[in-house]
Protein backbone atom coordinates (compact mmCIF):
# COMPACT_ATOMS: atom_id res chain seq x y z
CA UNK A 1 0.00 0.00 0.00
CA UNK A 2 1.38 3.39 -0.95
CA UNK A 3 1.83 6.26 1.48
CA UNK A 4 -0.65 9.14 0.90
CA UNK A 5 0.86 12.17 -0.82
CA UNK A 6 1.40 15.40 1.09
CA UNK A 7 -1.43 16.90 -0.97
CA UNK A 8 -3.77 14.06 0.04
CA UNK A 9 -2.72 14.50 3.68
CA UNK A 10 -3.33 18.26 3.45
CA UNK A 11 -6.78 17.82 1.90
CA UNK A 12 -7.68 15.24 4.57
CA UNK A 13 -6.79 17.70 7.35
CA UNK A 14 -3.82 15.61 8.46
CA UNK A 15 -0.30 16.77 9.21
CA UNK A 16 1.65 17.47 6.04
CA UNK A 17 4.76 19.36 4.89
CA UNK A 18 4.09 22.36 2.62
CA UNK A 19 7.50 22.09 0.94
CA UNK A 20 6.18 19.13 -1.08
CA UNK A 21 6.86 19.67 -4.84
CA UNK A 22 3.19 19.18 -5.83
CA UNK A 23 2.03 21.69 -3.22
CA UNK A 24 4.73 24.14 -4.27
CA UNK A 25 3.46 23.92 -7.88
CA UNK A 26 -0.13 24.55 -6.75
CA UNK A 27 0.98 27.51 -4.64
CA UNK A 28 3.01 28.95 -7.53
CA UNK A 29 -0.07 28.71 -9.77
CA UNK A 30 -2.05 30.65 -7.16
CA UNK A 31 0.71 33.26 -6.85
CA UNK A 32 0.79 33.78 -10.64
CA UNK A 33 -2.98 34.24 -10.75
CA UNK A 34 -3.12 36.55 -7.71
CA UNK A 35 -0.31 38.62 -9.20
CA UNK A 36 -2.33 38.94 -12.41
CA UNK A 37 -5.44 39.90 -10.39
CA UNK A 38 -3.53 42.37 -8.23
CA UNK A 39 -1.92 44.10 -11.22
CA UNK A 40 -4.87 44.01 -13.64
CA UNK A 41 -6.62 47.17 -14.75
CA UNK A 42 -9.33 47.47 -12.07
CA UNK A 43 -11.76 48.97 -14.59
CA UNK A 44 -11.55 45.77 -16.69
CA UNK A 45 -13.96 43.96 -14.38
CA UNK A 46 -14.62 41.11 -16.83
CA UNK A 47 -10.92 40.22 -17.07
CA UNK A 48 -10.53 40.35 -13.28
CA UNK A 49 -13.62 38.14 -12.92
CA UNK A 50 -12.18 35.60 -15.40
CA UNK A 51 -8.97 35.46 -13.36
CA UNK A 52 -10.90 35.02 -10.11
CA UNK A 53 -12.96 32.22 -11.66
CA UNK A 54 -9.75 30.50 -12.76
CA UNK A 55 -8.12 30.93 -9.32
CA UNK A 56 -10.97 30.02 -7.00
CA UNK A 57 -12.90 26.79 -6.55
CA UNK A 58 -16.10 28.79 -7.15
CA UNK A 59 -16.91 32.47 -7.60
CA UNK A 60 -20.57 33.47 -7.52
CA UNK A 61 -22.47 35.73 -9.85
CA UNK A 62 -22.14 39.47 -9.16
CA UNK A 63 -19.40 38.93 -6.58
CA UNK A 64 -16.33 41.17 -6.43
CA UNK A 65 -12.96 41.27 -4.70
CA UNK A 66 -10.88 44.44 -4.63
CA UNK A 67 -7.17 43.76 -4.92
CA UNK A 68 -4.80 43.05 -3.41
CA UNK A 69 -5.89 39.48 -2.74
CA UNK A 70 -3.60 36.80 -1.29
CA UNK A 71 -4.31 33.05 -1.14
CA UNK A 72 -2.33 29.88 -0.59
CA UNK A 73 -4.02 27.74 -3.25
CA UNK A 74 -7.25 29.41 -4.38
CA UNK A 75 -8.99 26.21 -5.50
CA UNK A 76 -9.82 25.46 -1.84
CA UNK A 77 -11.99 28.62 -1.64
CA UNK A 78 -15.56 29.04 -2.85
CA UNK A 79 -17.40 32.35 -2.76
CA UNK A 80 -21.16 32.67 -3.22
CA UNK A 81 -23.20 35.16 -5.22
CA UNK A 82 -23.30 38.92 -4.60
CA UNK A 83 -20.42 38.79 -2.13
CA UNK A 84 -18.04 41.74 -1.83
CA UNK A 85 -14.53 41.73 -0.36
CA UNK A 86 -12.68 45.00 0.13
CA UNK A 87 -8.92 45.60 -0.23
CA UNK A 88 -6.35 43.28 1.29
CA UNK A 89 -8.23 40.00 1.78
CA UNK A 90 -5.93 37.16 2.91
CA UNK A 91 -7.20 33.59 2.59
CA UNK A 92 -4.84 30.89 3.80
CA UNK A 93 -6.89 28.14 2.17
CA UNK A 94 -4.88 25.08 3.15
CA UNK A 95 -8.28 23.63 4.16
CA UNK A 96 -11.50 24.65 2.46
CA UNK A 97 -12.89 28.14 2.89
CA UNK A 98 -16.58 28.45 2.08
CA UNK A 99 -18.05 31.95 1.88
CA UNK A 100 -21.80 32.24 1.37
CA UNK A 101 -24.02 34.56 -0.64
CA UNK A 102 -24.40 38.29 0.07
CA UNK A 103 -21.37 38.42 2.38
CA UNK A 104 -19.65 41.75 3.04
CA UNK A 105 -15.93 41.54 3.89
CA UNK A 106 -14.17 44.67 5.11
CA UNK A 107 -10.59 45.68 4.28
CA UNK A 108 -7.68 43.57 5.51
CA UNK A 109 -9.71 40.60 6.70
CA UNK A 110 -7.77 37.36 7.25
CA UNK A 111 -9.30 33.87 6.89
CA UNK A 112 -6.69 31.49 8.31
CA UNK A 113 -7.17 27.72 8.03
CA UNK A 114 -3.54 26.76 8.69
CA UNK A 115 -2.46 25.39 12.06
CA UNK A 116 0.88 24.23 13.42
CA UNK A 117 1.81 21.71 16.11
CA UNK A 118 2.31 23.10 19.59
CA UNK A 119 5.19 20.69 20.18
CA UNK A 120 8.51 22.24 19.13
CA UNK A 121 9.95 19.18 17.32
CA UNK A 122 7.22 18.69 14.69
CA UNK A 123 6.93 22.47 14.24
CA UNK A 124 10.70 22.73 13.64
CA UNK A 125 10.37 19.86 11.15
CA UNK A 126 7.83 22.01 9.22
CA UNK A 127 4.73 19.90 9.84
CA UNK A 128 1.40 21.72 9.65
CA UNK A 129 -2.28 21.00 9.18
CA UNK A 130 -5.49 22.93 8.66
CA UNK A 131 -9.16 23.17 9.60
CA UNK A 132 -11.92 24.49 7.30
CA UNK A 133 -13.68 27.84 7.67
CA UNK A 134 -17.34 28.41 6.79
CA UNK A 135 -18.87 31.88 6.50
CA UNK A 136 -22.68 31.78 6.19
CA UNK A 137 -24.96 33.88 4.00
CA UNK A 138 -25.39 37.61 4.60
CA UNK A 139 -22.49 37.82 7.07
CA UNK A 140 -20.62 41.10 7.53
CA UNK A 141 -16.99 40.89 8.60
CA UNK A 142 -15.74 44.35 9.59
CA UNK A 143 -12.30 45.64 8.67
CA UNK A 144 -9.33 43.76 10.08
CA UNK A 145 -11.33 40.75 11.32
CA UNK A 146 -9.31 37.56 11.74
CA UNK A 147 -11.12 34.22 11.45
CA UNK A 148 -9.13 31.32 12.92
CA UNK A 149 -8.95 27.69 11.78
CA UNK A 150 -12.05 25.54 12.12
CA UNK A 151 -14.49 28.41 12.68
CA UNK A 152 -18.03 28.58 11.28
CA UNK A 153 -20.00 31.83 11.30
CA UNK A 154 -23.78 31.54 11.03
CA UNK A 155 -26.03 33.35 8.56
CA UNK A 156 -26.83 37.04 9.14
CA UNK A 157 -24.09 37.51 11.76
CA UNK A 158 -22.02 40.69 12.03
CA UNK A 159 -18.44 40.61 13.35
CA UNK A 160 -17.15 43.99 14.53
CA UNK A 161 -13.97 45.48 13.07
CA UNK A 162 -10.74 44.21 14.57
CA UNK A 163 -12.29 41.13 16.16
CA UNK A 164 -10.51 37.76 16.31
CA UNK A 165 -12.95 34.87 15.84
CA UNK A 166 -11.57 31.79 17.60
CA UNK A 167 -14.83 29.84 18.03
CA UNK A 168 -18.00 29.24 16.04
CA UNK A 169 -20.57 32.04 16.03
CA UNK A 170 -24.31 31.32 15.72
CA UNK A 171 -26.63 32.87 13.17
CA UNK A 172 -28.08 36.34 13.68
CA UNK A 173 -25.74 37.85 16.26
CA UNK A 174 -23.34 40.75 16.67
CA UNK A 175 -19.93 39.58 17.88
CA UNK A 176 -16.98 41.73 18.91
CA UNK A 177 -13.64 41.55 20.68
CA UNK A 178 -10.50 39.52 20.98
CA UNK A 179 -11.52 36.78 21.21
CA UNK A 180 -14.87 37.59 19.61
CA UNK A 181 -17.87 37.11 21.88
CA UNK A 182 -21.57 37.49 21.15
CA UNK A 183 -22.65 40.99 22.19
CA UNK A 184 -26.32 40.66 21.29
CA UNK A 185 -28.80 39.02 18.97
CA UNK A 186 -29.79 40.83 15.80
Amino acid sequence: MTEPSMRDRMLAGELYIADDPDLIRENERAQRLTHAINTADPTDREHVRELLCELLGGFGEDSAIRPPLHVDYGHQTTIGARTFANFGLVILDVATVTIGDDVQIGPYVQLLTATHPLEPGPRRDKWESAEPIVIGDNVWLGGGVIVCPGVSIGDDTVVAAGSVVTRDLPAGVLAAGTPARVVREL
